[in-house]
């Protein structure tokens, strides 16, 4: 018995949609950008623009799509798999998002413990035409204590944990510019210390004194960010915000900058 098609009837009204698909399909995968190998659990997202006269996308082709190329998660393969999706598709604009968590081994700073500490990743791959672009996102945690309230107190200063967001934009020939591991060392490296899963008590000491000697306004944070990738003429945005200790808001501030602007 030969089953109708609808979605490929003609539709009549003229109105192309921005994007249609699928989110929230989740699957085992592994990250594997030639530095990070790292099995998980991603969430994906696919989307296309749909043409005026047509009524419907294929769904079902969507998620045959994550299970036959997606298993495996290179960043620098996005631009063929959004090829073959729009081919298959029929399309000539196309998206993937993939949203993960990874993790990275740090080591305790006196007692030396290792352990991993946790980070968000995000993916989104977009294809229109012959053109290609990748927007790489990972979030991470540091330290930051507040140069003003140690100015101005006789001993002591508030500390927070900051939340730190950097987005790294790539297209075409050069799609994933900075590896996630070394997104991850940038962003440890901001603000006055890191943080670690791991922490006993002369591992304490070390990151208290450390935060000290290290004030760092939200400010001071984003901008410094900013400028390490600015040194590898790497577009980006920056995202940080400061989990207030004293206070009852948050302290937040973003920045972004593109080569050439």
């Amino acid at each position: 018995m030969i089953l109708p098609d609808i979605q490929d009837q003609v539709d009549t009204r003229g109105i192309t949609l921005d994007e249609v698909g699928i989110d929230g399909v989740r699957m085992p995968s592994t990250f594997s950008d030639g530095e990070t190998v790292q099995p998980g659990v991603a969430s994906f997202e696919v989307l296309v623009q749909l043409p005026s006269d047509r009524r419907g996308t294929h769904m079902s082709r969507m998620v045959e799509l994550v299970h036959e190329h997606l298993q495996v998660i290179d960043p620098r393969d996005l631009a063929t798999v959004l090829k073959q999706a729009a081919a298959r598709l029929e399309v000539s604009a196309a998206s993937i998002s993939v949203v993960l968590p990874f993790a990275t081994q740090v080591t305790s700073p006196a007692s030396g413990r290792k352990s991993w500490q946790a980070s968000d990743l995000s993916l989104r791959a977009k294809l229109r035409g012959d053109a290609f672009e990748l927007v790489t996102t990972v979030s991470s945690e540091v330290t930051s204590l507040c140069p003003c309230s140690k100015a101005i107190s006789d001993y002591g200063a508030h500390n927070q944990r900051s939340v730190v967001s950097v987005d790294v934009h790539g297209r075409d020939d050069s799609p994933y510019p900075v590896p996630v591991a070394a997104l991850v060392e940038l962003i440890r490296s901001t603000g006055s210390c890191p943080v670690y899963p791991i922490v006993k008590r002369p591992d304490e000491r070390s990151i208290t004194m450390t935060a000290f000697d290290h004030p760092a306004f939200v400010e001071d944070m984003a901008r410094d960010l900013s400028g390490r990738l600015r040194s590898q003429d790497v577009a980006h945005k920056v995202r940080i915000r400061n989990l207030e200790s004293i206070h009852s808001h948050d302290a937040v501030t973003t920045v972004s900058w593109c080569p050439g602007t």
